[in-house]
């Protein structure tokens, strides 16, 4: 019986390309295995699904259009499912765990220390696990201190990290020697791409000296401008901190005469924070990412767009991330990297400020105009995590032991697809997340605006 409103196809899908997840057997061959001490826990009861097999996987992409040619010919790429494995490769009473935080500051850092040292504690009954201060650094040039439960305890109820943090200090060398030294079979190592970058050189370091230490990386940016995955930590939370920004800029706009609010938010190389949180708070008239070019003179320029909606609605909320135009600063000298070997960008929204009152000044002589600067970024990098924040960096962490102690090595948890999965290092170093403007599920709000011929890049509301 045939359902004249049912269509369906028969769909073969090409062979899926399963990621090689770097392992200690790769090079320690007479590595020995225990059986999972979760097996004796009486909170878990596993069963033949409890444990994961190397059979389960996470598919990188899960939409597709069955009428495109190209759909059995495309190579579909997939990655480890994360979680507990019947054999692990580590002797727990032996285990000596090293956790170290690098970079800039985000929110999530101190939950997902706090939820490596429980989960170590609580799942494998690890009682060495050492914090190592100051980032990279102080792996050789300071000591590790003990961590347990009890000094974790409240951790995930502050900002920043209380281990420390610094960038660059990275030496190779030092850095080997030192875990080696200490005696450490694991490294957490939580960081933004430099410390990525800096992870996959340690893991190949590990690996020429044929050392059973295990490396994985939990990737750090509050910017959201890791690729892969589907977010990263504290992300949401930096997001939530900055609709606050906006709404304080929105007030003082509707409050002056010809008020502008300016709100420069944080994104090197990604507009995400800039773009979730203009569309979050429908306050923001423009938003500008480093993804669009834009320019400020001319037709279809900003200082057109600022003077149609000021006659229209008598305010404006421009938000600015801080990548967004740097072409068009002025430069005085050659543009210089920080420790971590990032560019030093200048600063977008002191600049985009003086340029507004320039504008205004030249084209409304005599004629007030009320703007309002407000650059939030400490505030959104600093505050604790929210609870979305604290379940995930609490997920992340979690899926990070059970693949350490899978004897996995050189590689990232992350969600993909809302799945947790296992990714190679190497692969999460190089890859960025752009924001993609073209992207249908922006359509409501994003697109290109046409009035009067002016056309312009910008986040409507």
């Amino acid at each position: 019986m045939s359902n004249s409103n049912t269509n369906t196809q028969n769909l073969s899908i090409t062979p899926i390309t399963l990621q090689k997840l770097p392992h200690l057997k790769d090079y320690i061959t007479s590595l020995k295995s225990y059986k999972n001490p979760l097996s004796q826990n009486q909170f878990y009861h596993p069963s033949d699904t409890f444990y994961l097999k190397e059979s389960d996987i996470i598919l990188r992409q899960i939409v597709y259009d069955l009428a495109s040619p190209t759909l059995n010919s495309t190579q579909h790429q997939a990655y480890h499912r994360a979680g507990p494995r019947e054999e692990i490769y580590f002797n727990v009473s032996h285990v000596r765990v090293a956790i170290v935080t690098c970079g800039g500051l985000c929110p999530g850092m101190n939950t997902v220390i706090r939820e490596l040292v429980i989960g170590l504690y609580e799942l494998y009954n690890v009682k060495q696990i050492f914090g190592i201060k100051a980032g990279y650094r102080g792996f050789y040039e300071m000591e590790p201190i003990k961590l347990d439960p009890k000094v974790v305890n409240d951790w995930h109820k502050r900002g920043g990290t209380v281990l420390g943090t610094t960038r660059g200090g990275f030496d190779l060398e030092k850095i080997v020697d030192a875990i080696e030294r200490h005696g450490f079979n694991q490294v957490y190592i939580i960081g933004g791409d430099g410390t990525m970058r800096g992870a996959v050189k340690i893991v190949e370091e590990i690996c020429r000296r044929k050392l059973n230490i295990s490396v994985t990386g939990i990737p750090k940016t509050v910017d959201n401008d890791v690729g892969i995955i589907d977010r990263s930590f504290g992300f949401m939370t930096a997001v939530e901190i900055a609709q606050q920004a906006i709404s304080a800029a929105h007030v003082e706009a509707v409050s002056g005469v010809n008020g502008v609010g300016l709100v420069k938010l944080m994104g090197r190389s990604t507009g995400h924070i800039a773009l979730y949180a203009s569309l979050s708070s429908r306050d923001v008239d423009c938003c500008l990412i480093p993804e669009n070019d834009f320019y400020l003179e001319g037709k279809g320029g900003l200082f057109e767009f600022l003077e149609l909606t000021l006659k229209e609605n008598g305010h404006a909320v421009l938000v600015v991330a801080e990548g967004a135009g740097q072409e068009l600063i002025p430069r005085t000298e050659a543009q210089q990297k920080d420790d971590s070997g990032n560019p030093v960008f200048l600063d977008a929204g002191v600049w985009l400020k003086s340029e507004l009152k320039k504008w205004w000044a030249r084209d409304h002589p005599g004629e007030l105009l009320t703007l309002k600067y407000i650059d939030p970024t400490y505030m959104v990098r600093a505050v604790p995590a929210n609870a979305t924040d604290n379940m995930y960096c609490t997920l992340l962490a979690h899926s990070a032991i059970h693949g350490v102690m899978a004897g996995y090595s050189g590689f990232v948890s992350g969600p993909i697809n809302g799945n947790y999965a296992y990714i190679p290092l190497d692969e999460i170093a190089r890859t960025k997340n752009a924001v993609n403007t073209k992207d249908h599920k922006w359509a409501f709000s994003w697109g290109y605006c046409v009035l009067n011929s002016w056309h312009f890049d910008v986040a409507i509301t």
